[in-house]
């Protein structure tokens, strides 16, 4: 039978993993069993998809990224080059914490984007269409569409659902340069008023 995705000819793919049409798994990569990969995905070179995890579609992950048992990753989430995921708190090699019921779960949100050495702490989700800046190390929940950035992460601002920084037109209220959408924040939480955060452009 015929696969309607493409492996590298240096790339694993373990037993018992899903892989959806038009994903590509490029060089020395390795996805371990149990994963469940969606449609229109890329994973560069010497990417790690570790047991059970589940990726949307049309996400993209850079070189050199490990993606834990534990992490989640909903639709067209970006993960940039040598980004880190974790899965325990607190390692000690003299004790260790072995299987699932040891890994704090991670779920990056729909349309989120990771930037390149970003760490992510486990246990923090990220919200839908947050930006994750370059550098940053996240050791608390994102919100949907922040703009977090710094060691530790702090919001600076927000992103719209196109990748623009937002611009506050008055208080509460936010446009994109970009796309001309427009936003509205409420007890420290941002709405999109031109369309559902979970329905297609």
């Amino acid at each position: 039978m015929k696969n309607d995705f493409f492996v590298h000819e240096s790339a694993y793919v373990d037993d018992n993993v899903t892989i959806g049409t038009g994903t590509k798994v490029w060089h020395f990569s390795h996805i371990q069993s149990g994963s469940r990969i969606g449609e229109n995905c890329v994973f560069g070179q010497n990417v790690n998809v570790g047991n059970n995890v589940v990726i949307g579609n049309g996400c993209k992950v850079q070189n050199n990224v490990s993606i834990y048992e534990g992490v989640e990753l909903e639709d067209f989430v970006f993960c940039g080059p040598s980004m880190v995921f974790t899965n325990i708190l607190e390692p000690r090699c003299e004790f260790p914490q072995r299987g699932s019921a040891f890994y704090l779960k991670t779920k990056v949100g729909r349309g989120a984007s990771i930037g390149a050495n970003a760490t992510i702490v486990c246990g923090h989700d990220i919200g839908r269409y947050a930006f994750i800046a370059a550098g940053a190390v996240v050791t608390k929940q994102v919100p949907d569409y922040a703009l977090m950035a710094g060691v530790p992460a702090r919001r600076l601002g927000w992103m719209g659902r196109h990748g623009a920084r937002l611009r506050e037109k008055s208080p509460g209220e936010w446009l994109c340069p970009k796309s001309g959408w427009r936003y509205r924040e409420e007890n420290g939480l941002l709405h999109c008023l031109d369309k559902k955060e979970d329905e297609a452009l």
